[in-house]
């Protein structure tokens, strides 16, 4: 099944799109040369791959700033940086400020894992026009991700029918047809991407950035990381402490928990996000829609889901809306208040029998484009999470934790805590509990916290200062609503992070923006 821990950004940008209506490969040459001394070959971006989400070439910038592309080499495997390499796509727009005030690069990783950064940047650039003043702004398609080597595993077609799969059985057969075609996936995965399945862990990632600094010409890397990305922001740091510039986490993963609890605090967090919804719709001047009462909205909304369970209802033909896809949309609508007014009409048309924008709001999680072609976001994101985690889980583990998860959430909880078999039959061990992020020597992170973060729920801002170590990091927080702080265009956090991006000025510990 899905995991709602998806990209925000592209997901985002996909949903607009819906509602409105080559790889690089892996096993290259061997090199004998410095990785660090190449030099990159910066050019017009092309249209995005299929694997990167397909679309357009990115438009240029308000003031005319034309997007460049360019693809880094490195070693397929770090423990043999000698070896074969692979290419990681990187994109770029330069500085528009005075060039003697120009800083360095500010790379960005939007999160996932399994988002691509060469399509996301382009499409919420304007929104860092303040900082590009004094930076290039760079990002990238991970390794795994996009035009980086993608992970690929199922075609469209087979990726339908495994969207379309019931992801919160209750019976005996239901369980053994998800474990079955899980069990499908992820053999696709292991023949298709053989290669690249051990070589996609978060530390993998967090060298090549450290490479992408250095052939980027920066002393130190300068960093914004969302979501997931504040995870490898945490690995880099980790690795790599005396290299840390001035950095960024917002949408803060919580570094000490196992994939199992990511899991419970993530239905916590969608549970406390619907909620939030149900109470603002009802409580507008005019009529809600969707119900009385917030517990009505709510009770409403499961009533939904239970009918959908045995009979789905036409979707975007010619799919129909399963119980699976509609969760899915729900989750999704829940990352953004931007996108509540959707969820409503969703909703809304779902109570007559039409279910087109839930399962557009699901394709968009699910990195399905309107032509039925499906970005690899979804591969990559199981084949990072499986390599990354330890933790192996049976559907007999996922029955005796159903009962925590479902007071967690009642309307989220069997979804997520199903969605912890995905790595039960993977090819590749995972690699830790938990990641290692403390990073005692680092420059100071600034790590941001919003109270109703549905994907990342806000108590994982004060664990990653905890585990970032004393004297590393400075916790701001953000008394709102979705997942991620500065996109929601507060003034407060904008100013502070701009502030200490530009200028080097870290807020007081414990600001709070509302």
């Amino acid at each position: 099944m899905p995991n709602p821990s998806r990209l925000r950004a592209a997901a985002l940008t996909a949903t607009v799109v819906l509602l409105s209506a080559t790889l690089a490969g892996c096993g290259g040459d061997s090199k004998d040369e410095d990785p660090t001394a190449q030099k990159l070959s910066w050019k017009d971006c092309p249209a995005p791959s299929e694997s990167e989400g397909g679309g357009a070439a990115p438009s240029p910038l308000p003031n005319g700033t034309k997007w460049q592309c360019a693809t880094m080499k490195a070693p397929l495997d770090w423990n043999k940086p000698k070896g074969d390499t692979i290419g990681i796509a990187l994109v770029r727009a330069k500085a528009s400020g005075d060039k003697s005030k120009r800083i360095g690069s500010l790379v960005f990783n939007f999160g996932g894992p399994g988002g691509s950064g060469v399509t996301t940047l382009p499409a919420f650039g304007d929104d860092y026009a303040a900082l590009r003043t004094r930076y290039d702004l760079v990002s990238f398609d991970p390794r795994g991700v996009g035009r980086s080597a993608g992970v690929e595993c199922e075609s469209d077609s087979q990726l339908d029918q495994y969207f379309q799969q019931d992801a919160t059985p209750d019976t005996a057969a239901e369980r053994t047809k998800l474990l079955a075609n899980t069990k499908r996936f992820n053999a696709a995965c292991e023949k298709n991407s053989k290669k690249m399945l051990p070589q996609v862990r978060t530390t993998d990632a967090a060298r090549d950035m450290d490479l992408m600094r250095q052939v980027l010409g920066d002393d130190t890397l300068h960093y914004f990381g969302i979501s997931y990305g504040t995870e490898l922001g945490g690995v880099y740091a980790h690795l790599f402490p005396k290299n840390v510039g001035r950095a960024v986490f917002d949408a803060v993963v919580d570094p000490t928990q196992n994939s199992e609890q990511g899991s419970l605090g993530q239905a916590e967090g969608f549970q406390l996000a619907l909620d939030n919804f149900a109470d603002d719709c009802t409580s507008k001047t005019t009529d809600c829609p969707i119900g009385d009462t917030a517990q009505d909205v709510k009770d409403r909304i499961a009533k939904l889901l239970k009918s959908l369970d045995s009979k789905p209802i036409p979707g975007i033909f010619p799919r129909q809306l399963t119980q699976t896809a509609a969760t899915n949309g729900i989750a999704q609508a829940l990352y953004s208040k931007d996108f509540w007014e959707y969820l409503t009409e969703g909703l809304e048309q779902a109570y007559s029998g039409d279910g087109k924008v839930l399962m557009a709001l699901s394709d968009s999680m699910n990195g399905r484009s309107e032509n039925g072609e499906y970005s690899n976001i979804t591969a990559a994101n199981i084949a990072i999470n499986c390599a990354d985690d330890k933790p192996r889980y049976t559907a007999a583990d996922v029955q005796g934790k159903l009962p925590e998860f479902r007071a967690a959430s009642p309307l989220f909880g069997d979804f997520l805590a199903w969605g912890m078999v995905s790595c039960t039959d993977w090819a590749v061990p995972g690699a830790a509990d938990h990641p290692d992020v403390s990073a005692n020597g680092s420059a100071p992170i600034l790590v941001v916290g919003n109270t109703g973060d549905p994907a990342t729920p806000y108590e994982g801002a004060r664990k990653m200062v905890d585990a970032l170590g004393k004297g590393v990091a400075v916790e701001l927080t953000y008394k709102g609503q979705g997942h991620g702080a500065y996109d929601s265009k507060n003034k407060c956090v904008q100013s502070a992070v701009n502030g200490y991006l530009l200028n080097g000025k870290v807020p007081a510990a414990g600001t709070v923006c509302s």
